[in-house]
């Protein structure tokens, strides 16, 4: 938290993944805490914060839950051209007013959401 400097962390990753993640997470937030007291790039993006991870060894994203990549369930919206039938997946709903078919010209319409 930025704005009072607390660290919170999910004691899901120290029973899941034991202590050295633990110790990688700290090490992480310390990090952004630190750059952030100095003014510096604490973003995930910024070069500071890239280059003062790499010399401490924290990780610089978490890694993935095995219980939470259980629960993720991947889905995709199905959309046709009412022209020529051409189908279109995607990951996030889209504006069928706005777009058009990328082959013909034609409308876009709603199919049906996959699961995978």
């Amino acid at each position: 938290m930025l704005d009072s400097h607390n660290i919170e962390m999910n004691h899901k990753y120290l029973d899941e993944h034991g202590m050295d993640e633990l110790i990688g997470i700290i090490k992480h937030e310390l990090a952004h805490y630190h750059l952030h007291i100095e003014g510096r790039g604490y973003q995930h993006k910024d070069r500071d914060f890239r280059e003062l991870i790499k010399k401490v060894g924290a990780p610089r994203f978490c890694t993935p839950l095995p219980s939470e990549l259980k629960k993720r369930v991947q889905s995709f919206k199905v959309y046709a051209c009412s022209v020529c039938k051409q189908p279109y997946h995607r990951k996030r709903r889209i504006n069928t007013a706005k777009y058009v078919c990328g082959k013909c010209g034609g409308k876009l319409q709603y199919i049906k959401t996959l699961e995978r």
